[in-house]
């Protein structure tokens, strides 16, 4: 299942490498510190509303434009776990994982 922070960090790097700006540029006009931006990025820190909007109005971006773009990649990754194939488990009973995964 597709983490939410690790999506959220995947896109924010993205958008600032097709800036082409570096981390140090960013945390620093977002007044958040290098190391946790960088935590941020790699899905390790959950960022606040309030430190999105800050890297966000950093990188130029609309904090709902970042929610679009979140949105889509999660969607993108709900679809290709669905179409992985069911795992079969040597245990008689399935975990509530499969359950939603047969339901699809």
């Amino acid at each position: 299942m597709a983490v939410l922070r690790e999506v959220v960090g995947e896109t924010l790097r993205g958008l600032r490498l097709r800036q082409r700006r570096t981390l140090r540029e960013v945390s620093s006009q977002a007044r958040v510190s290098l190391g946790y931006l960088s935590e941020v990025e790699r899905g390790q820190k959950e960022a606040s509303s309030e430190l999105l909007a800050s890297i966000v109005s950093a990188l130029n971006v609309d904090l709902s434009d970042l929610f679009v773009e979140v949105s889509s990649q999660l969607r993108r990754r709900e679809k290709l776990e669905r179409l992985e194939p069911v795992r079969h488990f040597s245990n008689t009973s399935p975990t509530s994982h499969d359950f939603g995964r047969l339901a699809a």
